[in-house]
């Protein structure tokens, strides 16, 4: 299954399916969209495996089993094996999280979130660590955060978790309450109460947190923007006075602005870099481009740039056809279909810029691609 082309178009189901599917599709989208912080991708077979769930041939706890089952059999081993059990496994893990109506608000809460989303991952999964830990930054030039010290952790937990208890969003304003929430998420982040994964066990838990106060929760922001949200976590809770650099959560805020109130800040992490060039020193709202400043020309273009040459190349090659994969690879000169799909085709998909003209079947014997409007529209800023 691994070394065919397999695309599943989540944002299909979410936007056509029955209701039942476009809430199974949201929980499996972003739960593999948060992989992305630790640089883990999922295999096609939790894609396939995910499918059969969403269109209800078979129960998450089905899907999670067959999981276990095919890399307890699994003969082949590829070099990257290791990381996309854990991805596939995480993956199916956060499904039936999301999936159950029920939250624990406390630490005791906090740690099942950790247990149940790395059960058959991690040998402590739920046990808070008991040592301390730095992490290398590349937003912080390799600088660190300083995350608590392990022997107070649980308290620091129990204390933020009630601190927030008592708080009440009654009557306050939507910049109030995005930033308390941006206060409170960083917080419980920053203690890092654990060895591994927590990143994606905070955004899991604040997902339930969002949902249990009443807020609809996209699942788009988790699932396209999770790198972002961690290093928007990373710059709230860093700062260095000899440097000039003071704890930034504006860029946290911002991540949940979209989340919440459906803005659409450019949430992409080289805003979030501690000494960004020129060209990345402000963080527009794609909603108003006619804010963006007149001293910064190239901001506008940044609204549909991409830095991915391949995806570049194609869009070139696309222009204003519709063409099959074998055409595409003709055009541009590839002979290898994986790894065409892989780092060319897929990702100029995730990143909007070309789309399918069959997305409710990815593998329709006449498919064929074609630019979207924000391929066409980088195509004729860039008189690519």
């Amino acid at each position: 299954m691994d070394d065919k082309e397999l695309y599943i178009n989540f944002d299909e189901y979410i936007r056509q399916g029955e209701p039942d599917q476009q809430e199974k599709a949201g929980y499996w989208q972003t739960a593999i969209g948060l992989q992305a912080v630790d640089g883990l991708k999922v295999s096609n077979y939790l894609q396939n495996t995910a499918r059969k769930h969403i269109e209800g041939d078979i129960t998450i706890d089905e899907a999670r089993e067959l999981v276990n089952q095919y890399y307890i059999t699994k003969s082949a081993h590829d070099t990257n094996d290791e990381d996309k059990e854990e991805a596939d496994r995480v993956s199916s893990n956060i499904v039936k999280v999301l999936s159950s109506p029920t939250f624990d608000f406390s630490t005791g809460g906090y740690q099942s979130v950790h247990r149940r989303v790395f059960e058959g991952v991690m040998k402590h999964a739920g046990e808070l660590r008991t040592y301390d830990i730095t992490k290398k930054e590349w937003v912080l030039e390799g600088d660190t955060v300083f995350y608590l010290n392990w022997e107070d952790l649980r308290r620091a937990i129990d204390y933020d978790l009630e601190q927030e208890r008592a708080y009440s969003y009654k009557g306050k304003s939507h910049d109030e309450m995005i930033a308390h929430l941006s206060r409170f998420v960083s917080g419980i982040w920053q203690i890092h109460a654990f060895g591994e994964g927590n990143t994606r066990t905070t955004a899991v838990f604040t997902i339930q947190y969002l949902r249990s106060l009443g807020f609809k929760v996209s699942n788009d922001q988790f699932s396209h923007h999770s790198w972002y949200f961690r290093n928007a976590l990373v710059r709230a809770n860093y700062r260095n006075v000899a440097k000039g650099i003071d704890y930034s959560p504006v860029f946290l805020e911002r991540f949940f602005r979209n989340l919440l109130l459906g803005e659409q800040w450019d949430l992409r992490n080289r805003y979030l870099h501690i000494h960004p060039t020129e060209e990345w020193k402000i963080q527009p709202n794609l909603a108003t481009p006619e804010q963006v400043p007149e001293q910064v020309p190239e901001q506008v273009h940044n609204l549909l740039h991409t830095n991915n040459t391949l995806i570049i190349e194609l869009i070139k090659v696309i222009g204003n056809e519709e063409l099959s994969v074998s055409q595409l690879m003709e055009r541009t000169g590839l002979k290898h279909r994986p790894n065409f799909i892989e780092y060319h085709l897929n990702p100029a998909i995730a990143e909007g810029y070309v789309r399918l003209l069959y997305p409710q079947s990815p593998r329709h014997p006449r498919q064929k691609y074609m630019l979207t409007d924000k391929g066409l529209a980088l195509l004729g800023i860039k008189n690519l």
